[in-house]
């Protein structure tokens, strides 16, 4: 089984058909900054301009999924979930009007699995 950086709950997914339903092609970003923190922000595709200081981690469920550089290095240790959970969070992302937020579950990869990684 492939060893993937990022995987998404069926409760997100039918969080992300809805806008998508509405908005068209989506795309995430979560940042390291003070204000967000862990909460993966979800956009249309293309609206938030990624660069140099970003990594493409994973396209999950049709959305590409980036992180910022920074706060990758943290991170490159451990498999991300994107989930959802009632709640309004403090941010632009689309989800916010639903009366939801995106949220993020982790967990560290096995050594085996970062040995996976390391040969993809």
């Amino acid at each position: 089984m492939e060893v993937k950086r990022v995987l998404v709950t069926e409760e997100a997914k039918e969080i992300i058909d809805t806008l998508r339903q509405r908005n068209g092609p989506l795309m995430f970003h979560q940042s390291g900054g003070c204000c967000d923190g862990s909460q993966p922000m979800c956009f249309e595709a293309g609206e938030f301009r990624t660069g140099d200081s970003d990594v493409l981690l994973e396209e999950i469920y049709g959305c590409n999924f980036y992180m910022s550089r920074d706060q990758y290095e943290y991170w490159k240790h451990t498999q991300l979930t994107l989930d959802v959970t009632p709640g309004r969070g403090s941010s632009f992302s689309l989800e916010i009007p639903m009366g939801v937020r995106f949220i993020i579950r982790s967990r560290l990869f096995t050594d085996a699995e970062l040995q996976e990684l390391s040969s993809l």
